[in-house]
């Protein structure tokens, strides 16, 4: 019997396509990466995980898992392989007020567990634009960032414990509730941000948050990055570090995102350079409880820190959103970066982290750069400031791979220079697998390729993604 015919067997007929109804599977968000796979498997459960992987071991096929194909590297890349969707597998198990975590089906989309959450006044505060088809599965495998790391920390601060299929079929439970198990190797951290190349992770045991009572939420323009870091440290000291979110957005992103979406408003009456969303959350009832006048304790101290700031020089212009609808809106302004960057093609994605003091440096670097290798090239970017993950595009002018790839080597450059890091919360996947051949440490990478030869001595799992040839 040939593997379809098994696979078939295994997980039900209806749930193994292939031809044309592999189509929506081929192609991630980007589009830049597509391909037809041998098939599309969607199991319904971990057993039946078990057994493709199995069927794929003993044949020694090549297997692609996908979640919501959100992904910016080309990580579900998979021209002739088998892909294994989870998207059956999305049930919210269980949510445990008291302790604090939510237990999920990898194949559950990241705004359906905030749903969830919320019901019990709790958060899991992973957020960014693609939560509302993007699952966790897919962004454990990645290390996911998005907005709020800066309270919370990444995807893999958020993981209590896993469950992961292993390349031969076999089941590993790892699903610990426990915030500390000293026994032996943290197995766990090593299947997040592997991207499907050491196991397929199932389900997972997630860290909640209570959930802010109230948000203090506002567009902030500064004379400088310096005086926008200056902010933001005297917010983290007056709030307890309650600050969720700071993120930047230049005059460039702005102007950007106002040609692709004409009906928005722009952040304010005039242009700067320098725009930064701020968002503080707050939990105790002492910042949240509105004053007999509708007031909002943090609100109303948000505005006296702007206030004060605007008095010294510190910043030029502020906006506080005094409702939701305001506050949806200037998230949004945020959250579309993705599709602005996505309107002129080609583009060179780069996604790199500086320490915090030094996003002006690498800016300012670059844009000396940039122009020496492609005169005619547009950088365009904006960064999770709070954290110095910067996504840094450019428009090349010249349609030479060769210059395009000059580019990518220079960002890299440049953020080693800083004592930064090539890849901050996309992942790898296929884009920067050569980036890792040029800047990762070469006895990091031998590690790593002895760890993947152990666990996959096939090979089979997402080949041809995270580490070098």
């Amino acid at each position: 019997m040939d593997l379809i015919e098994r696979l078939r067997e295994a997980v039900g007929a209806a749930q193994v396509l292939t031809g044309a109804d592999t189509a929506r599977y081929g192609s991630d968000w980007t589009h830049r990466y597509v391909a037809e796979p041998l098939a599309v498997v969607r199991p319904g459960s971990t057993v039946e995980v078990s057994a493709v992987l199995a069927l794929a071991h003993e044949t020694g096929t090549p297997v692609v898992p996908v979640s919501g194909n959100t992904g910016l590297a080309g990580g579900t890349y998979a021209p002739g392989a088998l892909m294994v969707s989870l998207e059956r597998m999305n049930a919210v198990r269980e949510i445990r007020p008291e302790a604090r975590i939510a237990v999920v089906e990898a194949g559950v989309i990241l705004s359906t567990i905030h749903e969830a959450c919320a019901e019990h006044g709790l958060v899991f505060p992973l957020t960014f634009g693609a939560r509302g088809s993007a699952m966790i599965g897919g962004a454990l495998s990645t290390n996911a960032g998005g907005s709020n790391v800066l309270r919370y920390g990444s995807t893999r601060g958020l993981c209590l414990g896993l469950e992961v299929v292993m390349a031969d079929g076999r089941v590993m439970d790892l699903m610990t509730e426990l915030h500390k198990d000293n026994s032996g190797y943290d197995l766990r951290d090593l299947f997040i941000g592997a991207e499907g190349t050491l196991g397929l992770i199932t389900a997972a045991v997630l860290k909640l948050s209570p959930m802010p009572a109230a948000y203090a939420t506002a567009m902030v323009a500064t004379p400088g990055l310096p005086e926008a870091l200056r902010l933001l440290n005297r917010l983290q000291e007056a709030t307890g570090g309650a600050v969720e979110a700071f993120e930047f957005m230049p005059r460039s992103y702005v102007d950007a995102h106002l040609a692709k979406f004409p009906e928005a408003r722009a952040p304010f009456e005039a242009s700067y350079e320098v725009n930064v969303m701020v968002e503080v959350g707050a939990t105790a009832p002492k910042d949240a409880t509105p004053a007999e006048d509708g007031s909002i304790p943090v609100v109303e101290y948000l505005q006296e820190v702007l206030a004060g700031l605007m008095e010294e020089g510190q910043i030029l212009d502020a906006v506080v959103a005094q409702n939701a609808a305001q506050r949806a809106e200037m998230w949004k302004r945020r959250e579309d970066a993705a599709e602005v960057s996505l309107t002129r093609l080609p583009l060179i994605n780069n996604d790199i982290a500086v320490p915090v003091d030094k996003v002006a440096a690498f800016l300012e670097r670059m844009a000396v750069e940039l122009p020496r290798i492609d005169a005619g090239a547009e950088g365009s970017s904006v960064a999770h400031l709070g954290d110095g993950n910067i996504h840094y595009t450019v428009y090349p002018a010249a349609q030479d791979p060769d210059v395009h790839d000059a580019i990518m080597e220079k960002v890299e450059e440049v953020a080693r220079d800083l004592g930064g890091s090539f890849s901050a919360e996309h992942g790898i996947g296929v884009t920067k697998r050569p980036s890792m051949a040029r800047r990762k440490n070469l006895v990091a990478l031998d590690a790593m390729r002895a760890i993947k030869a152990a666990l996959d001595p096939k090979g089979i799992l997402n080949p041809g993604k995270v580490l070098p040839d």
